[in-house]
């Protein structure tokens, strides 16, 4: 597929899973814990994509979206705009931290059992190539690495239409037990 197909199938892709999130109800906030009682982690996630739960509201100021999920891994898509640039003209490095970080955490939460959550304990961020307003879409592409009772890792790659690689980051999160709701 040529970059330019690539890029068509993003924009189709997001159009898409976003209109679905609306159709379904989907909108910002937050989800309240007898929402998500008895919801493995994967099955969160994909009720936020059918738009059944609440999805993230940073999701909205930072301009990206959960794109697709499946067991180990977490895919959202983004577009750096003018308004995540720093005062020195470029996007800021908290637009890219904050897209892995959301790839991050969600590929370790596809793999949580019902009553587990988890938290980031640790983020190791590498931006090895300057996006701008006029990049277009990127993708977050989050896979897990471990998951265990206490202790998930996970990496992360910020990656064009064309496969050029903008940033990578890796992961330690916590994975506690969540207090029963009620």
């Amino acid at each position: 597929m040529t970059p330019e197909q690539t890029l068509a199938q993003w924009i189709e892709q997001r159009n898409t899973v976003v209109e679905r999130m609306l159709a379904g109800g989907g909108k910002p906030g937050l989800a309240r814990p007898e929402m998500v009682a008895g919801k493995t982690g994967l099955e969160i996630l994909q009720a936020m994509l059918a738009g059944t739960l609440p999805f993230s509201p940073i999701a909205e100021t930072l301009d990206f979206s959960l794109i697709e999920v499946e067991p180990g891994k977490a895919v959202f898509q983004g577009t750096p705009q003018l308004r995540h640039y720093n005062p020195l003209g470029s996007v800021h490095g908290g637009w890219y931290a904050t897209l892995l970080d959301s790839a991050l955490a969600c590929a370790i939460h596809t793999m949580l059992p019902a009553g587990r959550a988890h938290t980031t304990a640790e983020l190791g961020v590498n931006i090895v190539r300057a996006a701008s307003h006029t990049t277009g879409p990127l993708r977050a592409i989050g896979t897990v690495i471990h998951c265990g009772r206490q202790l998930a890792t996970a990496e992360a790659r910020i990656v064009g239409p064309d496969g050029k690689l903008y940033a990578h980051a890796t992961t330690t999160c916590l994975v506690f037990e969540t207090p029963k709701p009620g």
